[in-house]
């Protein structure tokens, strides 16, 4: 059967000193970074599992375990490349992408079209395909007290 099919991903990485903030697969200059066994991408890393989930292929960390030292310090943008191959193994395509990143700081509005573009190009699927938007947590919870982010992506995708 022939039918398009939906998942969702959610991630959080707390924050770290000493470590480059990665988002969307483009580096943000921030005054910390996100705690990871990887770049901590949180957006990539919840966007994986949104594919895969899709695809009934499990989750990004039983593809790519954060115990494993083949994965350290890995780009996060090799983990969705990766997935890619996957999805499209399964005979998959992506019909669009809605994503949500929740933090307090920094701002992520100005970054929005340049996370696009990178993930466009890194997926090989149209710009349009892909939101993305970022909002606050309005100071409640760990994002709230500026300990970390958390982002969430839902994903359709149909056989080709």
């Amino acid at each position: 059967m022939n039918y398009p099919r939906i998942g969702f991903g959610y991630d959080v990485h707390a924050f770290a000193p000493n470590r480059e903030l990665w988002l969307g697969g483009i580096k943000i200059d921030h005054s910390v970074g996100l705690l990871g066994h990887s770049d901590a991408d949180v957006l990539i890393h919840a966007l994986c599992d949104a594919l895969l989930g899709a695809a009934n292929m499990r989750d990004i960390g039983f593809h790519f375990p954060d115990s494993s030292a083949e994965f350290k310090n890995i780009d996060s943008k090799i983990l969705l490349i990766e997935t890619m191959l996957l999805i499209r193994e399964k005979g998959y395509e992506i019909g669009n992408i809605d994503c949500t990143v929740c933090a307090e700081e920094p701002k992520l509005k100005p970054h929005i079209p340049n996370m696009q573009q990178c993930l466009s190009e890194v997926m090989g699927v149209d710009i349009d395909a892909i939101s993305i938007k970022a909002t606050t947590t309005e100071k409640l919870g760990f994002v709230g007290r500026k300990e970390g982010i958390a982002a969430y992506a839902s994903v359709l995708i149909y056989k080709v």
